[in-house]
């Protein structure tokens, strides 16, 4: 998904900065935006990716972080 960022000017002519909508196409985010404000004017539009970040659940680590005290895995220590 990309996020779209939108600037726009209202139907009553308020500026509204900072609007920011995920979806798959530019034209699909227009779309909503044009669902929350009717009759707008966009002023800019920006668009970036969105980075995944996609991380592997360690339960020691976890536990380390309720006890308190940090837990070395095996895989750390030497490769058990």
């Amino acid at each position: 998904m990309v996020r779209y960022g939108f600037s726009i000017k209202t139907r009553h002519g308020q500026r509204v900065e900072h609007i920011q909508i995920m979806a798959h196409s530019a034209e699909d985010a227009e779309r909503r935006l044009r669902q929350m404000y009717h009759h707008c004017t966009i002023v800019e539009r920006r668009e970036s990716n969105v980075v995944h970040r996609v991380e592997a659940l360690d339960v020691e680590n976890i536990i380390g972080l309720i006890s308190g005290s940090p837990t070395i895995s095996p895989e750390h220590v030497g490769g058990r």
